[in-house]
């Protein structure tokens, strides 16, 4: 594939209000460091969607925005292409984030005290939903088997049994890249007709997904299963655009979604912004060739990293991620605590990585790694921490 869209180019992000680049001091305690945590990318994002945006400032008023039908037409054609899944456009409601969809669903489908069923180690505001809101985390423990994560469902059935019933389905997974196969993911939609519980699918990696693996989203498995499960689904990690706060819910269950857009209204966040429906409509209209090459360079990034570590650090093994830009990488052979490894990163190293502890107990000892930013960045932020663990 002819590369051209500058995937390789470094763009100078610092001194733009950026939550990655310019408040490392702040999170970390120290300045220079090079950035590979949070996800979001180091790339410019598709050039269509760049056009629409600057068509829409020249606009000049700024006005309250509806939403059109051709915004939802873009959604339900675009899952069509390319999840062979059909959304009802009446079954869509917007959301800011995907993180607020969770908050929301905790609240509206499940009481003070109630457990809420998550698999860990899991994107770490799950736990925060759920605690804020009062409500307790039943942790089912993904096994590791064969260098990468699976289900236990024997355990999950017991949680089911113990009375919790709301699940967060992380799908494809985070921090571990799995992409989860139709029979695990039946298996587990079984489980869950079976004891009464609902299910919230963040699935805003699903677009990410690597050669040779197929994201099946939860509520495409059958008519039931789409009755019990709220999709939380957005174009903003696929085309990095998560600074526009913009997100929506595939949500088939017609009593939800009424109690979900009452909520909204309520809160004041039911009105269409007025830049990120643009945003939406130009990526799924005409940034398939953007991301298509994206994933490509993205494969590129992660096969790079894992040689790297292998020869420079080989004590450390990094899973093989199905799906994401997200490399899970466990260093638990280093000996460190959390607290030493972020002394690693942030002194010693001088990168920013994620460490693995704020994604469960189950994560202590491992790192992510976000590898979605030009391969010279990556390499030097790999040599940088390769040299410093050495040292120990």
């Amino acid at each position: 594939m002819a590369k051209s869209f500058g995937f390789d180019n470094q763009i100078n992000r610092t001194n733009t209000r950026s939550y990655k680049w310019d408040y490392a001091e702040t999170l970390f305690g120290a300045k220079d460091l090079l950035p590979l945590w949070v996800a979001d990318m180091d790339f410019l994002t598709a050039p269509a969607i760049t056009e629409r945006l600057v068509q829409r400032a020249q606009l000049g008023s700024y006005g309250y925005a509806v939403r059109t039908d051709s915004y939802l037409d873009a959604i339900v054609s675009w899952y069509r292409r390319r999840h062979e899944w059909t959304i009802q456009s009446d079954s869509i409601v917007d959301s800011p984030s995907v993180v607020t969809s969770l908050s929301l669903a905790v609240q509206l489908f499940s009481e003070p005290g109630d457990q809420i069923v998550i698999q860990t180690p899991v994107y770490y505001p799950f736990y925060e939903v759920i605690r804020g809101n009062d409500r307790v985390v039943a942790a089912s423990r993904l096994r590791i088997e064969n260098n990468r994560y699976e289900m236990d469902f024997d355990h999950m059935e017991s949680l089911f049994q113990g009375g919790a019933k709301l699940l967060l389905l992380c799908s494809p997974h985070n921090p571990g890249g799995r992409v989860w196969s139709e029979d695990e993911l039946r298996r587990l939609g079984d489980l869950c007709l079976q004891y009464g519980v609902h299910v919230v699918s963040d699935e805003i990696h699903g677009d990410l997904v690597h050669p040779g693996r197929r994201h099946l989203p939860f509520a495409s498995l059958s008519p039931e299963i789409a009755e019990i499960t709220i999709t939380c689904l957005s174009a903003t990690k696929t085309f990095n655009l998560p600074g526009l706060h913009t997100s929506f819910m595939a949500v088939s269950n017609v009593e939800a979604r009424r109690k979900i857009n009452q909520r909204m209204k309520l809160l004041g966040l039911s009105n269409a912004g007025h830049f990120a429906q643009d945003a939406v409509e130009a990526a799924f209209n005409k940034g398939e060739a953007w991301l298509d090459e994206l994933l490509e360079y993205i494969g590129e990034n992660i096969a790079f990293a894992r040689q790297y570590l292998s020869k420079q650090l080989p004590q450390v093994k990094p899973m093989i991620p199905d799906a994401t830009y997200l490399l899970w990488v466990d260093c638990r052979s280093l000996g460190l605590d959390s607290k030493g490894l972020k002394e690693l990163m942030f002194h010693q190293a001088k990168v920013a990585f994620s460490e693995g502890s704020g994604f469960g107990e189950d994560g202590t000892g491992w790192l992510r790694i976000n590898v979605a930013c030009p391969r010279s960045l990556l390499a030097q932020a790999l040599e940088q921490f390769c040299e410093a663990a050495r040292k120990l």
